[in-house]
């Protein structure tokens, strides 16, 4: 199957930067995309109407915009940071895979997979770090959000801005209750 190799063919391991705080998704992509929206990552979609373009093809330097699913009731938003070709990008973002035993950490050019059936970015398979490939869900996705109002040199050298949690949030511990067993 396509999949398979597709699967297959990512290789090497994406790059991993850890952090001696707890970072969140939305401001780890507000911060590398210039996409000035604030809020749960599942309001971004709707937010970004008449303020940015927004579309279902991946574009380097888009936000990625995932639907709430299963136990992640807040979404989640990611940064294409490189388009591989039709069906696979590379992303950076935050606290997606528990890593090291700790949620909150970057993960810079990790693979996620477009696994839609019409080829539409509706739905994605997205390296999961304690596995050592994709992880299996196929997550539901918005779309993405298109901004250029930074330089792509700005962009490779994000800043973290204000306060890093040091723990996690209790609804974020419950939104993703289903991957810490």
């Amino acid at each position: 199957m396509a999949l398979t190799s597709v699967s297959a063919a990512l290789v090497p391991a994406p790059a991993i930067a850890q952090s001696s705080g707890y970072l969140q998704c939305v401001p780890y992509a507000r911060e590398l995309s210039g996409v000035e929206i604030y809020g749960d990552a599942r309001t971004w979609w709707d937010q970004a109407e008449g303020k940015y373009a927004r579309g279902r093809r991946p574009q380097e330097g888009a936000v990625m915009v995932f639907k709430p699913h299963r136990n992640m009731r807040l979404g989640h938003v990611a940064y294409v940071s490189e388009v591989i070709d039709s069906r696979k990008v590379l992303l950076t973002h935050a606290n997606w895979s528990e890593i090291n035993g700790r949620r909150g950490q970057i993960e810079r050019d990790v693979p996620a997979i477009d696994v839609s059936p019409n080829n539409d970015w509706s739905e994605v398979r997205v390296w999961y770090d304690p596995i050592k490939r994709p992880g299996r869900t196929h997550w539901p996705l918005a779309g993405f959000i298109y901004a250029d109002t930074m330089s792509q040199r700005e962009r490779a050298m994000p800043r973290v801005r204000g306060p890093v949690r040091a723990e996690p949030s209790r609804e974020f511990v419950s939104a993703f209750a289903e991957f810490t067993r």
